[in-house]
């Protein structure tokens, strides 16, 4: 049966990656891969487009396809309009109405890019870290929210933490899955000592371990996780926390890798249904100037292949086809070293293309 795939290509270097990875993605089904595919715009495109950063031509095609696979979102042209209109609330909107509730953010250090990490090599070496992060809810979709004047006639900023037990249970299911299948650790991230919230967190989390007696269980304060992963980050497995804590500390472990721009992600509801994207942003400083990193968007299709579609050949030929280009020494400028040679972002694609 053929399988259906929305693709937004977004934002600044949107397009760019996008279209680098749809190259890979066309070999594989030239090759036999039943599955096709349908362009929406979402972000700042789609309101240039529609007036609207989540617009209904974007809303019905994404309910309807298998999987969605984004390049980025936002650009400093739209910082000026009010909130509910800005690129990243169409980002907010559509993990909602998908109900991806569960962020899988890898940070996976390649052996060739060991030196490109502001960390020494032994701390970095043979980094392989799964962040689970919760999506739909925490601070950022809490209520109430918003700025008002206070009984003292001051302007107040209002946002509200809040996790219903149900919320909690279903991503740790999916963070013990995740470490039962990986090397059986899982460490879940709080602020017990502070925010009611996130105790009510560490009891829910500590209770399910009863069902997953193979997995061993720790828990860490935020901040020193924080820390944690700076000093000694091969000590994690499977990390799982709240979606503001997950934001902050998923970015911090990209940067362990080198750089962002080769870190995946995905984003699944319940059914396995999933948005993939790069960890990075639109980077609008070098968009159109064919410099962007395409690997992370191709890593993230390797995971869409996996996770959405059950096709863990066709994953592991695109992550083996990555692992060639870095080993032959091409690099774009954010991974680039001294002895590598340099390449484009079509160039990279041409690369990626030419070892699958």
């Amino acid at each position: 049966m053929t399988q259906h795939l929305a693709i937004l290509p977004g934002d600044g270097i949107g397009p760019e990656i996008i279209e680098q990875t749809v190259r890979i993605l066309d070999r594989l089904i030239a090759d036999g891969l039943d599955a096709d595919y349908q362009y929406a715009p979402l972000g700042g495109a789609a309101y240039d487009e529609y007036g609207h950063p989540y617009p209904e031509f974007t809303q019905k095609l994404c309910r309807s396809a298998d999987a969605v696979l984004l390049g980025a979102v936002g650009g400093p042209q739209y910082d000026q309009l009010d909130r509910p209109l800005r690129p990243e609330r169409g980002l907010l909107a559509i993990r909602k109405d998908l109900n991806l509730f569960a962020n899988f953010r890898p940070a996976i250090l390649f052996p060739e890019l060991a030196n490109a990490s502001t960390l020494k090599p032994e701390v970095v070496s043979g980094l392989n870290i799964l962040i689970v992060r919760e999506l739909t809810g925490d601070i950022y979709f809490g209520e109430p929210r918003g700025i008002h004047t206070n009984a003292q006639g001051e302007r107040e900023g209002v946002n509200t933490m809040r996790y219903a037990e149900s919320e909690i249970r279903r991503i740790g299911k999916i963070a013990y899955e995740a470490a039962q299948k990986r090397n059986k650790k899982l460490c879940s991230v709080d602020k017990a000592n502070v925010l009611e919230t996130t105790e009510m967190w560490r009891q829910i989390i500590t209770a399910m371990n009863s069902d997953y007696p193979d997995v061993e269980l720790t828990h860490m304060y935020v901040d020193n996780a924080a820390m944690q992963l700076v000093k000694a980050p091969k000590q994690f497995d499977v990390m799982v926390t709240g979606n503001i804590f997950g934001d902050i500390l998923s970015d911090e472990a990209s940067m362990l890798t080198g750089s962002i721009g080769m870190l995946p992600s995905a984003s699944l509801n319940e059914t396995g249904k999933g948005l993939y994207e790069p960890s990075h942003g639109s980077a609008p400083d070098i968009a159109g100037q064919n410099k962007a990193n395409p690997l992370a968007t191709i890593l993230s299709l390797a995971m869409l292949l996996r996770y959405s579609l059950s096709n863990e050949d066709a994953a592991q030929r695109v992550e083996q086809a990555v692992g060639k280009v870095l080993a032959q020494g091409l690099r774009t400028g954010d991974i680039y070293e001294d002895g590598c040679t340099l390449v484009s972002c079509s160039g990279m694609g041409d690369a990626v293309l030419a070892a699958l």
